[in-house]
């Protein structure tokens, strides 16, 4: 089967995607595309996407070129005028094969409205490339209207993949040798308000385990502070195999800021949820989504939100300098400089290297079990960079204990 080159923007769905479309296109036997992925959360995001596609022109003048994603969905005609741009397909358009087996040269748009879109169609995926983690996509779209984001726009609303498909994929991963599956959507913990019973994605993640007992080691992606449900706390707490790393979009935490985000939860409330965490399962590390620089923040706001890094343990930040996108109701709020922005972001960033640093340290002397993805290098449980020292091969997960950090790294000696 032909190989297409597949470039991947953006997030851990768009990975899993990517290898539908890696699929649908081989079989296709596209071998003369090259199909960028993009993705549309920031301003930034699709200036890059740009880059990166005129570049690809630049060094494969004879291939064809198909963007697709989240920037090409929300903007088609804009990427259809590039003329280092052959085709242009939407978001739900690039997860079926008749896609692919119909472009036959000549240069189109292809790109639905993703609004009227009412369900998500299962894909069989056998593999990532490159990858010793795999990601199962459980959800798709989002039915909130946070005032700073556009994705609703390009993802569609809030649609679930049934329990029974979800299984399939993670057994069929699973049996071709991955041993960590991340579960990944636009808005997991808004899992199964579409489906009948409404299942909730705790709920989910404690039959997933049970029924595929082979599966060593789950993660799940952002979740949304206000909507974690009682049986995902009752499942971090019982089930070694769920990894004890949360990455939650908090976005801010100031509660005047959140309010102006139109988001669903208040300081106290996400500072609760790292309270529940930690008592269902003492050794969980916190991660965070945090935007610098939102419309209207001033210092005390700030303040607040760099505070709640010490205040809420959280070691794993992934901070963004607010970034405007057109269409959303924050770009036409009161703007903070954008000089002050990426100040504020850079001082977020260095409070969150120097939480994990001191998590790190702490560390040493500890066994941990690592998942090694290539060059004798991997993820511990706590999702913290390790090298195995003497060498591990890609997929296997090492027991070792912690002797020392280099360059942000565990040096981990396994343990025989």
């Amino acid at each position: 089967m032909s190989a297409p080159e597949v470039i991947t923007m953006g997030c851990r769905l768009n990975a899993f995607e990517s290898e539908v479309i890696r699929d649908h296109a081989g079989r296709a036997r596209m071998d003369d595309a090259i199909i960028v992925n993009t993705c549309a959360v920031t301003a930034e995001a699709e200036r890059q996407a740009r880059q990166t596609i005129r570049r690809m022109r630049r060094k494969n003048p004879g291939k064809r070129i198909i963007v697709t994603g989240c920037a090409a969905q929300l903007n088609p005609r804009g990427f259809a005028d590039m003329p280092e741009v052959d085709h242009v397909i939407g978001n739900e358009e690039k997860m079926k094969a008749e896609t692919f087996a119909g472009l036959n040269g000549h240069p189109e748009v292809r790109v639905a409205d993703i609004m009227t879109v009412r369900e998500t169609a299962s894909h069989l995926v056998k593999g990532f490339d490159g990858r010793a983690r795999a990601f199962v996509q459980i959800q798709q779209g989002c039915d909130h209207r946070c005032t700073f984001c556009i994705i609703p726009f390009a993802r569609g609303n809030n649609r679930s993949v049934p329990l029974g498909a979800i299984v399939e994929q993670t057994r069929t991963l699973v049996s071709e040798g991955y041993r960590e599956i991340v579960l990944t959507g636009v808005d997991i913990c808004s899992y199964g308000t579409d489906l009948p019973g409404q299942p909730q994605l705790g709920e989910i993640v404690k039959r997933l385990l049970v029924q595929v007992p082979e599966l060593e080691r789950l993660r799940l992606s952002s979740l949304d502070p206000a909507a974690m449900d009682d049986t995902l706390f009752d499942v971090l707490a019982n089930e070694t195999r769920l990894m004890p790393h949360l990455h939650l979009s908090l976005q801010a935490m100031d509660d005047m800021v959140l309010k102006r985000m139109k988001r669903r939860h208040l300081r106290d409330e996400a500072m609760r949820v790292a309270e529940r965490a930690r008592a269902a399962r003492a050794d969980v590390v916190l991660g965070a989504d945090l935007i610098a620089g939102f419309p209207t923040e001033d210092d005390d706001m700030f303040e607040n939100t760099l505070a709640a890094v010490a205040e809420m343990g959280l070691t794993h930040l992934h901070v963004f300098p607010y970034s405007e996108r057109d269409g959303t109701p924050a770009a036409k709020m009161p703007a903070v400089d954008v000089h002050e922005r990426k100040k504020r972001a850079e001082r977020l960033r260095a409070t969150g290297d120097a939480a994990l640093d001191t998590f790190m340290k702490a560390q040493v002397g500890k066994d941990v079990q690592v998942l090694v993805e290539k060059d004798n290098r991997g993820l511990s449980e706590h999702y913290v960079p390790a090298e195995i020292l003497g060498g591990a091969n890609a997929g296997e997960i090492v027991a070792g204990r912690v002797t020392g950090i280099t360059d942000g790294t565990l040096q981990v000696q396994r343990i025989s």
